[in-house]
């Protein structure tokens, strides 16, 4: 079964909803449920926060080492001095996460706006 198993109209929203939203619906319903049950300093939970920590950390290294699109266009030094600055604002400000992404956000645009 893949996106090009039938030729009807409706295969692709059925396709999209069996293969991307019930997955992420049923993870979600057994986080619902188990999660009132886990203590904060169980070892499962610090092993899922490890694990969601290098999943972002992961995903940001990616689009600063190998870009698509137009990040593709802007040069390496200007990526990770972004990330650098953002991140750098974000511990000055006492670990304020949407000063740290705006700080990163705002340096990458005006560097694209001025190369």
């Amino acid at each position: 079964m893949n996106w090009d198993s039938f030729s009807t109209w409706w295969w692709p929203f059925l396709f999209i909803l069996l293969a991307g939203a019930l997955p992420t619906y049923l993870f979600r319903v057994m986080g619902v449920l188990v999660g009132g049950r886990v203590r904060e300093d169980s070892e499962a939970l610090v092993l899922v926060r490890c694990v969601a920590t290098a999943l972002v950390a992961g995903v940001i290294a990616q689009l600063i080492l190998y870009p698509n699109g137009e990040l593709a266009n802007s040069p390496l030094w200007l990526r990770a001095g972004s990330a650098v600055a953002g991140f750098a604002a974000f511990l000055i400000t006492g670990k304020r996460l949407l000063v740290g992404v705006l700080v990163a956000e705002i340096l990458l645009v005006i560097g694209l706006l001025t190369l």
